[in-house]
């Protein structure tokens, strides 16, 4: 039951690809997580987010049930179109383990499940409750955290603080970038390529959009946060044309604006209409945002990170407080009144990657942590 490894490579040769990727989804891998839990006798409960996925929750009870913390991983992983090892043949060397959603984030699911599992086991209570989420979609569009909130809300379940897991090379991360995406179109007239005269063409009118806001990203530089660097943003998709002969009437491209603590999405959405509001109107179409997740900061004064500090220095880590770039579930934790730290094993480096793995130490000192954290917070 309490074989971290043993674990871990259980959970990562289970295909848990989102469906986004034409994968089949988190079906397998949540019934292991359910089994494992009620094998140790916790109480689970299975939450049907989409069809066919659902989130797993599990409960270790506290000393006192009018507190809560939660533990929250997420269950699905990115696509293997890429990977150039076998994604879900999990293989063990030089103490990494090697395979899809190794890093991102089984690793830190594993350490979970058995945190809870094993304190359960040994008859230890907790100062407070203790509630273990393992959701859905995360690497999409965050039904299963979303659905979870929700889920507690019904129940009159309010955690006071939270733990997210994902790679963090075991730093207690307590601030994040957030994420805008939205779509600028141009239009123009469609005309044969051999009297380009009587059209319009939107490629060329694009170019003169990109150029100003590729010099707007470069004073971005100047706005930057400690912990998680400057603000950035990235046109990273284009298309544009319908045929080599024709005069192209339509241009798009994609932006991916990365928002640091303190700017809010209107505010940013607005700077860019700002930015292009002398274009003319019908010739330029700034879409809505397709996606806004506002970046996330936990005081570092929280007793959430004090505790989560003092347990990291009792295990030899570093306890100093620390920010990333990427987004993940806690940002939604964070508006629902849920003050959470990203924590867990790995680096981001290796999340998505064609060669996916774990170091095994980490995945071991993740499991220490959550043991002494649980056993003390709100003590």
């Amino acid at each position: 039951m309490n074989d971290l490894t043993g674990t871990l490579a259980q959970l990562i040769a289970i295909n848990s690809i989102n469906p986004e990727w034409s994968g089949p989804g988190e079906a397998e891998v949540g019934a292991f997580v359910r089994a494992f839990q009620e094998a140790a006798g916790l109480e689970v409960w299975t939450d049907e987010v989409l069809p066919g996925r659902s989130n797993i929750i599990a409960r270790l009870p506290g000393q006192d049930s009018s507190r809560a913390v939660l533990l929250e991983a997420h269950l699905d992983t990115v696509s293997v179109a890429d990977m150039t090892i076998p994604p879900f043949d999990p293989v063990m060397k030089d103490g990494r383990l090697y395979g899809r959603g190794a890093c991102d984030t089984k690793g830190g699911l594993a350490a979970m499940m058995i945190a809870l599992t094993s304190l359960h086991t040994e008859g230890a209570v907790p100062p407070c409750d203790v509630y273990f989420a393992a959701v859905v979609d995360e690497e999409n569009a965050f039904c299963g955290v979303l659905r979870l909130i929700d889920w507690m809300r019904e129940r009159g379940i309010h955690p006071e603080a939270a733990i997210v897991a994902e790679p963090t090379e075991l730093r207690a991360v307590l601030c994040n970038k957030g994420v805008l995406r939205w779509q600028i179109e141009t239009r123009g007239i469609a005309a044969h390529s051999s009297k380009p005269h009587l059209g319009k063409n939107a490629i060329v009118a694009m170019g003169r959009i990109i150029e100003r806001l590729e010099r707007h990203h470069d004073t971005l530089r100047e706005r930057s946060h400690p912990l998680v660097g400057e603000a950035t943003c990235t046109i990273s998709l284009i298309e544009g044309g319908a045929q080599v002969n024709f005069v192209p009437e339509r241009c798009l491209i994609t932006l991916d604006r990365r928002m640091l603590p303190g700017e809010t999405a209107a505010s940013v959405f607005a700077e860019y209409e700002s930015l292009l509001a002398d274009f003319p109107a019908g010739e330029v179409i700034i879409h809505p945002p397709s996606l806004s997740d506002e970046a996330m900061e936990t005081p570092p004064d929280s007793l959430l990170m004090q505790a989560a500090a003092a347990v990291l220095s009792e295990i030899g880590l570093d306890p100093a407080p620390a920010g990333v770039p990427f987004g993940c579930d806690v940002t939604k934790l964070h508006r629902a009144g849920i003050p959470g730290i990203i924590f867990g094993p790995g680096s981001i480096d290796q999340a998505h990657a064609a060669v996916e793995w774990v170091d095994l130490d980490q995945v071991e000192m993740a499991l220490a942590f959550h043991r002494r954290f649980l056993l003390s917070y709100g003590a």
